[in-house]
């Protein structure tokens, strides 16, 4: 028994020749979880403003918001956990540990950026035992990662010599990233005064 379970270790851990099917996931699973960050993002605005709330309720906001992190981060483990298998790849700590000598500055990005989503994502698991203050302060932090990530992703298309067409939609996944963002820390005021919001009576 312990044989045929070292063999498989053997197996998944040794650097095979599926470089292609291997890098194409790769390559698959961070532009699907580039989409999904972006559409998390721009969720995560209209939930927290309450821009979209008459089209449903808070709580289904609050929900579908939680669905596109989980489906963000998952695709993003996917991603990382692709070079493992690589036959050049990367070794578990270089995925999980940031900041490692002798790794490149494009990968620690994204090492970086998805941890930082991964604590994001569990102290919104906790948020009723502590105050709203401090968790509000620990999500926010999901801003500055989706902007690491997204250099990230900026560095690998140019990398991978597909900065051209996949940047195109990167960026226009982005647009309305920056825009959200931007108005959700704008103040109220200037956003009365240009029409975007009513007033408050």
């Amino acid at each position: 028994m312990y044989d045929q379970w070292s063999e498989v270790v053997v197996v998944l851990t040794q650097k095979t020749n599926t470089d292609p099917g291997i890098k194409g996931m790769a390559q698959t699973s961070a532009r699907i979880a580039y989409g999904f960050m972006c559409l998390t993002l721009c969720w995560g605005v209209f939930t927290a403003t309450g821009w979209i709330k008459s089209l449903t309720g808070r709580k289904a906001l609050r929900s579908s918001h939680m669905v596109l992190g989980i489906l963000t981060l998952s695709f993003g483990v996917v991603h990382a956990m692709s070079f493992v298998f690589l036959p050049d790849g990367f070794t578990l700590a270089q995925i999980s540990i940031p900041l490692l000598p002798g790794t490149l500055a494009r990968h620690e990005l994204g090492v970086v950026g998805l941890e930082v989503m991964i604590a994001v994502a569990l102290t919104g698991g906790i948020s009723r035992f502590s105050s709203y203050r401090r968790f509000l302060w620990i999500h926010r932090l999901a801003y500055p990662a989706v902007a690491i990530t997204a250099l990230h992703s900026f560095f690998g298309a140019m990398a991978n010599g597909h900065l051209g067409l996949l940047w195109f939609g990167g960026i226009t996944l982005l647009v309305p990233v920056v825009l959200l963002t931007a108005l959700r820390f704008t103040p109220t005021r200037y956003l009365e005064r240009l029409g975007l919001v009513e007033e408050l009576v």
